[in-house]
């Protein structure tokens, strides 16, 4: 088992916690990992994006080269644009339909996800309207990482576990939000896989 994952989004948007919950999942499996990251001295708004690598075996290098990745997992659909050429030609992109206008001469949102669906492999996730029907509204981040799920190869109970790993020292109900998020997410992607 080999899974290269790009995390992308911008500053705020809990790239880092994707990553922490699917590196946590990786690691109960028993599995190697390794990672790395790219912000902007995590700025609001500025370019974050993570590396992560999951395999069976040992891993010798933290980053992914070009033509390597697995799955872009990407908050923005721009930013998930942007790491297109580290996708392999059987990649998926797991993209946040919600545009972040973060520069004065953003793209217009449709001409955006109409270059994602270009790609043969990819889910688009209203991620932050998912989250707010499961009353998490700051979950958008966990309902991409169970829309990811179908490409990772990991038990969804597997997840749930880090889930609730990750988020315990804040409490039973963000704990129970978060997984309601993940579900939901989970259940959108193997509605909508193209």
């Amino acid at each position: 088992m080999k899974k290269d994952i790009i995390l992308s989004g911008v500053g705020g948007q809990g790239i880092l916690s994707i990553a922490a919950v699917i590196g946590e999942a990786a690691l109960q499996q028993g599995l190697y990992m390794k990672q790395s990251e790219v912000h902007g001295m995590s700025q609001r708004g500025g370019d974050v994006q993570s590396n992560l690598r999951i395999s069976d075996s040992p891993i010798a290098s933290d980053l992914i080269p070009k033509g390597n990745a697995d799955l872009i997992l990407s908050m923005e659909p721009m930013e998930a644009l942007r790491y297109l050429p580290y996708m392999n030609e059987n990649g998926w992109i797991v993209s946040s339909s919600t545009c972040f206008k973060n520069i004065p001469d953003y793209p217009a949102d449709v001409q955006i996800i109409d270059e994602i669906k270009k790609c043969p492999n990819h889910v688009l996730v209203d991620a932050e309207e998912i989250a707010k029907q499961c009353g998490n509204t700051r979950g958008a981040n966990i309902v991409l990482v169970g829309a990811a799920l179908p490409f990772l190869d990991m038990p969804v109970e597997t997840v749930e576990n880090a889930i609730r790993y990750i988020f315990s020292r804040k409490g039973e109900q963000v704990v129970e939000a978060n997984l309601a998020a993940m579900r939901a997410g989970y259940d959108h992607s193997m509605k909508h896989k193209q």
